[in-house]
């Protein structure tokens, strides 16, 4: 194991390193309030996750229900997909959007509730969009039968 080293940095030091920073990294780090924005739902049978992006896309934060703490069945809950939600609300109070747009993905049970939740916690829904892939024309159908 051994001791741990502890190294104290002067002023220049410190100034140095804050210019070895690229300009990118500060801008992200002070970035400006996200107005409009958008969150994905995506409710499967196994997991429901929240993603908060900005309009271009740009992740702000995700959530799911296993990042949470609920495992196996529990996660594709109605119960669980609230929680998700107030939780991605907590998260992203200070930074996030306002007023988003929802798009919802997946069969699951957790859909709607996850909706209710993220428009109980103040958020102004200006729309909500069901993108859940369907196929057109389905699976190839089998073969006939020759008797």
């Amino acid at each position: 194991m051994g001791k741990k080293k502890i190294v104290q940095k002067g002023e220049a030091g410190a100034a140095a390193e804050a210019a070895a920073v690229p300009a990118e990294k500060k801008e992200t780090a002070a970035r400006a309030r996200i107005e409009h924005g958008r969150i994905y739902v995506n409710a499967s049978y196994n997991n429901t996750v929240l993603t908060v992006t900005d309009e271009k896309g740009n992740v702000a934060a995700w959530l799911s229900a296993g990042s949470l703490g609920f495992s196996g069945p529990k996660k594709a809950t109605p119960f669980a997909a609230s929680k998700v939600a107030e939780a991605i609300a907590e998260k992203v109070k200070r930074s996030g959007p306002v007023n988003v747009e929802i798009y919802v993905r997946g069969v699951g049970r957790g859909r709607d509730a996850a909706v209710r939740s993220l428009a109980a916690k103040g958020f102004v829904i200006t729309a909500v969009k069901d993108v859940t892939p369907i196929p057109h024309n389905g699976p190839r159908p089998r073969k006939r039968r020759r008797v």
